[in-house]
């Protein structure tokens, strides 16, 4: 059960960051915001950390720029 809050909040904190940092506007909610950071946040885990436990800065950097792919990606096709 406190796996699955720690990722909402670490996907809510991933996703406002790179709503940030994201070039332009990105018109979605809060909702979106949570799942765009929960998932920005495995798909760098898959690439990066590859098993390994702990947070790592550049762990922590490389959820961001996946959330930032997904918002491209989500631009793009949608």
């Amino acid at each position: 059960m406190l796996n699955i809050i720690g990722a909402v909040i670490t996907g809510l904190i991933v996703g406002a960051l790179a709503r940030f940092f994201y070039p332009g506007e990105v018109d979605m909610g809060f909702f979106m915001t949570i799942l765009l950071g929960v998932g920005g946040s495995l798909l760098a885990g898959l690439v990066v950390h590859r098993g390994r436990p702990g947070v790592h800065r550049a762990g922590c950097l490389a959820s961001i720029l996946g959330a930032m792919a997904l918002i491209l990606l989500g631009r793009v096709f949608l």
